[in-house]
């Protein structure tokens, strides 16, 4: 699903919106079917050195496809595909397509950390494919100017006319077959060519659009079909990023929670209002800005010594405040300095990237202890000359090409007024990012070319698995279940707000439910308890 990765400029820039985690025991094991591969159409052999994937258990093929379904005379493009072999070739059942979600996620990259993350029994039993999604490097890329002029465009907010202008050139129309129809074609290309009759899917969050999609133009070809993270079609796109923004603010305050929790480790308050201030006052330190999302309520422990008898009136009060009072701060300190923004913080924007990954909150920790040197290497925005920082922006590119290109939701004008404020003035990423969609600036000048089919699974032999996260803050609860009604899946509730719920890691009952799925078609699973924190506290 789309989702915010810090500016696509300097650290000081506006942010601008980009696409978009055991062993488990299996009940009612299985013996495997045969399923050897045929490939006979494909030359395997090393992937690209830029991903420095293990050739001992990857390789990669090319498979042409049309550039443009509609038009078999606009020729073809060569798309990429990666292979993590069979780990247990023996027991193989077939092949497991995946896709990292995005739009505009790199699944070459990503397709061994899937592997990875999925149950072991998993990656011993099935080969897990990445196929590159058209518009990316080795997939038909397509070259789009970086200029500093474009990048200024892109940051504030004028996604799809900066994206289209730059990749397009004088060649208007050019990138209107980039989509996700196309996608799940070139899909269906690749398993012919893999020689495979049908084809196993995990799809993580914008890759169960992917996925759904194929499996309502392809039934007969689709397998066993797991959702992760998923998101309602009626939602696509304008409204998603609306639909986000009050979940990420709801998790920001469990991060709080979490963090007063844990006081004993990080020392950052016992309190939610403490952690906060605390938090607020390494912002104001690193960029000059305060944040002005609003505090969390004040409870017992942040009434002041002499106060206690008058404590309830004195919490109501500071709740009353607090939210014009964080905005009327910041607006003081940028009238002394249009720099001092919150947005030029990198902990203020790493906080929004870390809260639908829990394993990440220890690391944000201890940055909001210590200050942004704590940060792990490689944890901040890439150097912009440096090769990470060109895919971030073709990335970014393409997602913003595939959103609006294929964008149904109508635009709220109503709502320019909270996208201007957001955007300009307090520079928040809780409210700007949704509102850039919503109110319509984020596809102003790239109205849609096309609409995805009404998507639906009642053609497929295997219901889906659809595993959802209750405070996922990416792709909020009810719109995965509406996707998973269209799709006639079978629903595991997630506890918590972990976005990919099989990519957290440590999750038993959701790797079980993986497992048993994938082996025999069905789970009587229905929940799952939230993740374990793996990462180091």
């Amino acid at each position: 699903m789309p989702s915010t990765r810090g500016t696509v400029g300097h650290a000081g820039a506006r942010t601008a919106v980009v696409a978009l985690g055991a062993l488990a025991v299996s009940a009612g094991f299985v013996a495997p079917v045969s399923a050897q591969p045929s490939t006979a159409e494909l030359t395997w052999s090393t992937c690209p050195a830029e991903y420095e994937l293990d050739p001992a258990t990857d390789d990669c093929a090319s498979v042409p496809v049309p550039r443009d379904y509609a038009n078999p005379a606009a020729g073809t493009i060569d798309i990429l595909v990666t292979r993590h072999r069979a780990e247990d070739p023996g027991a193989r059942r077939g092949v497991l397509f995946t896709n990292p979600g995005g739009p505009g996620g790199d699944a070459i990259g990503s397709n061994s950390m899937i592997a990875d993350q999925l149950p072991d029994s998993v990656g011993a039993q099935w080969d897990i494919v990445g196929v590159q999604p058209r518009g990316l490097a080795h997939a038909g890329a397509v070259e789009c100017d970086t200029s500093p002029d474009v990048l200024a465009g892109m940051n504030l907010g004028f996604l799809g006319g900066t994206a289209r202008a730059a990749c397009e050139g004088d060649a208007p129309g050019s990138t209107a077959h980039i989509t996700t129809e196309n996608t799940a074609r070139d899909w269906d290309e690749v398993r012919k060519a893999m020689g495979e009759d049908v084809v196993d899917i995990y799809g993580l969050s914008y890759g169960t659009v992917l996925a759904s999609t194929y499996a309502t133009l392809f039934p007969a070809h689709a397998g066993r079909i797991v959702l992760d993270s998923a998101v309602d079609q009626a939602w696509l796109w304008n409204h998603v990023l609306w639909e986000q923004n009050d979940g990420y603010k709801g998790r920001f305050y469990d991060l709080m929670d979490w963090l007063a929790a844990h006081d004993d480790t990080y020392g950052l308050g016992d309190t939610p209002l403490k952690v906060y201030q605390r938090w607020s006052d390494r912002i104001v330190e690193e960029a000059g800005g305060n944040p002005t999302l609003a505090p969390p309520p004040a409870q017992i422990g942040d009434v002041p010594p002499g106060l206690e008898q008058v404590a309830d009136a004195y919490r109501a009060g500071v709740d009353l405040t607090g939210p014009a009072r964080v905005q009327f701060e910041a607006f003081l300190r940028t009238l002394a300095d249009p720099t001092h923004t919150q947005a030029a913080s990198s902990i203020y924007v790493l906080t929004r990237q870390a809260l639908p990954a829990r394993n990440a909150w220890p690391m944000l920790a201890r940055m909001i202890r210590d200050g942004a040197e704590a940060a792990p290497e490689g944890a901040g925005a890439p150097d912009p000359n440096s090769p990470e920082f060109q895919r971030a922006v073709q990335a970014q590119f393409m997602q913003s090409i595939v959103v609006c290109n294929e964008n149904t939701a109508q635009a709220r004008p109503d709502r320019i007024p909270g996208w201007l404020f957001s955007t300009f003035v307090t520079g928040d990423l809780f409210d700007a990012v949704g509102y850039s969609f919503s109110a319509g600036p984020a596809c102003a000048g790239a109205p849609p070319v096309t609409a995805l089919p009404p998507l639906d699974g009642q053609a497929l032999a295997t219901a889906p698995l659809l595993l959802q996260g209750l405070r996922d803050p990416q792709t909020p609860y009810d719109g995965g279940v509406a996707l998973g009604g269209q799709m006639g899946a079978h629903l595991v509730t997630v506890e918590g707000g972990d976005h990919g719920a099989a990519m957290q890691g440590g999750n038993t009952v959701v790797d079980e439910a993986i497992v048993e799925y994938l082996e025999t078609g069905s789970t009587g699973i229905t929940h799952a308890p939230e993740a374990p924190i793996t990462a180091p506290l």
